[in-house]
C-alpha cells in the first residue's frame, strides 16, 4: 500500500510540475491576452498540489500506525 501510495505521490508532483512549467512558458510567450488559459492552468496546479498533500498525509498516517 505505501509503496502505491509512493507512486501516486510522484505522479501528482511531477503533474504538479509539469503544469507548473506549462504555465510559465504561456506567461513568457504572452499569448494569452484574457489570461483564461493561465487561471485553468493554475486550478490544475493548485488541484495536483492538494492531491499531492493529501497523499503525503494519507502515508504519514498509514506509516505512522505501522510499529
Amino acid at each position: 500500500m505505501q509503496t502505491l501510495l509512493i507512486i501516486l505521490i510522484v505522479l501528482a508532483a511531477g503533474a504538479t510540475l509539469f503544469v507548473l512549467v506549462k504555465g510559465v512558458i504561456g506567461m513568457a510567450q504572452g499569448k494569452d491576452i484574457t489570461g483564461q488559459r493561465s487561471q485553468d492552468l493554475m486550478r490544475k496546479r493548485v488541484l495536483f498540489q492538494a492531491l499531492a498533500i493529501i497523499l503525503v498525509v494519507l502515508l504519514l498516517v498509514l506509516a505512522g500506525g505501522e510499529t
